[in-house]
């Protein structure tokens, strides 16, 4: 009797042990497993990252709709801004509360759909995560994704991966995160797995006039008579009115704590102070300038942040200020009667000092990597209108001409071009407002308080009451008038 109840003790205790056997079995796959789910265990081939031109894992995986609601998927790190030379450690994490094992597939382009930067892999054992190459529409593009080895989470429920982004040598324009992933429940088939796609951008400077971190300048306006700033934000659509300044100041916003998001501020002549409202928090004010200088908003060290900076005509010298260091720095760089154009002309990610000379129309340009160059370009009457009409993260050089409402673009990438946008009296105010990593043409009419946008992503056109015959266009700030 001892021994019969012995042998059923010792029949269960193995029985328990073969059901947890089975249930780990269940889980993880092991490699049976591996090689018959169509999940592409071992990585799926390359173009899977649901950008343009791409499929997306869906392509074999069925019978869920994409995007369910019941998980996600995640691209982090990136900063909201890129600078030349840098390793970023990004993340992608899979979440699905059923799913079993988990993968996924990035990839790193530009507006062109062009591979940007490298990915890099630490060594692990075993390895995790394996790069491959591909080409889509005439495009190299680089890819990071799983291995067989890193499918199985560590916790239930979730799976992330951390590789290194390391960016290109020079500023490309806006860089677009391509990902898909995929939820899977390891029965060995394509149906029941869940398929995300998601997207993420970094830019190569903050957009101006950016006061949401959308990746889109705002329409928005310093009123001098009340002290006020108006933003209509492009997010939500939103108004924000703050009481920042006095009369007689100049709006200079700009970027000064590299949060990605633009922030308020003014250079009181008067005084030669530079008074900054910082959207991370805090006040910031510093004497640097006199009544006569202009003041050159920019990042001329390369830290992301707005360096306080002034031309003075009096002397045809550049002062500034460095946020990264705290050093003052002076350079002789053109005449009184020249009209400022700074912008990053060699996109080392660093503002160069420029100047368009109206009586020769003429730009000359001081670029902090490749050295002094010279342009013809413009006549007497024209203003400069320095931005990035291209995307390729190098300013163009670009004016205004009042007298006919044409803007005329010498596009460091696709080569000049010349639009009929404007009339007399417009104030010229290129800025980002589509978020495609371009400047778009746009003009202010102070007579009737409106904003006049052509939009580079689409060319469609967009108008919209935005201020008062008194205001100073915020992305005008950056143009010299």
């Amino acid at each position: 009797m001892r021994q019969s109840a012995s042998r059923q003790l010792v029949f269960i205790k193995l029985s328990i042990i073969a059901a947890v056997v089975l249930a780990i079995f269940g889980f993880y796959g092991f490699s049976v497993n591996f090689k018959k789910v169509r999940a592409f265990s071992s990585g799926p081939s390359a173009s899977y990252t649901n950008a343009p031109g791409e499929a997306n894992c869906a392509a074999c995986h069925t019978g869920n709709s994409i995007n369910d609601s019941s998980g996600n998927l995640l691209i982090s790190g990136l900063p909201a801004n890129y600078l030349p030379n840098r390793q970023i450690p990004v993340t992608v994490t899979v979440n699905r509360a059923d799913a079993v094992i988990f993968g996924f597939q990035l990839t790193a382009i530009d507006n062109q759909g062009k591979k940007v930067g490298t990915f890099t892999l630490a060594p692990q054992t075993p390895q995790q995560l394996q790069t491959k190459n591909g080409n889509v529409g005439g495009n190299q593009r680089q890819y990071v994704e799983h291995t067989s080895s890193g499918i199985i989470p560590t916790q239930f429920g979730t799976k992330s991966w951390t590789f290194t982004w390391d960016t290109p040598p020079q500023r490309v324009g806006k860089v677009s995160f391509y990902a898909s992933g995929n939820a899977a429940n390891s029965d060995g088939g394509t149906a029941g797995d869940f398929i995300y796609t998601t997207s993420k951008n970094t830019l190569s400077g903050t957009a101006i006039s950016n006061f949401d971190a959308d990746d889109k300048s705002d329409l928005a306006v310093f009123r001098p008579s009340n002290g006020t700033w108006y933003s209509l934000n492009s997010t939500n659509g939103d108004v924000q009115s703050i009481q920042f300044g006095a009369n007689g100041d100049e709006a200079v916003a700009g970027d000064y704590d590299a949060d990605g998001k633009t922030d308020i501020a003014v250079f009181r002549p008067s005084n030669g102070t530079w008074y900054v409202q910082k959207s991370s928090g805090g006040f910031q004010s510093a004497q640097f300038g006199a009544e006569s200088d202009v003041p050159v908003v920019g990042d001329y060290d390369g830290d992301l942040k707005s360096d306080f900076a002034v031309f003075r005509p009096s002397n045809g010298v550049w002062y500034i200020l460095r946020s990264s260091d705290g050093k003052f720095v002076s350079q002789a760089f053109g005449f009184g009667t020249d009209k400022t154009a700074q912008g990053d002309y060699d996109a080392d990610g660093k503002t160069d000092i420029a100047v368009f000379r109206p009586s020769e129309g003429t730009w000359y340009l001081m670029k902090s990597t490749e050295g002094f160059s010279a342009v013809k370009f413009g006549s007497a009457e024209d203003k400069p209108v320095p931005a990035d009409f291209d995307g390729d993260g190098k300013t163009d050089v670009a004016v205004y001409r009042p007298s006919n409402g044409t803007w005329y673009v010498s596009k460091s990438r696709e080569g000049f071009s010349g639009v009929a946008f404007g009339a007399a009296g417009d104030k010229p105010v290129p800025a980002d407002f589509d978020g495609d990593g371009k400047a778009d043409i746009a003009v202010y009419r102070p007579s009737e308080g409106a904003w006049f946008l052509l939009r580079s992503s689409n060319n469609s056109f967009y108008a919209a009451a935005f201020g008062a015959a008194e205001d100073i266009p915020v992305p005008s700030g950056y143009v010299s008038q």
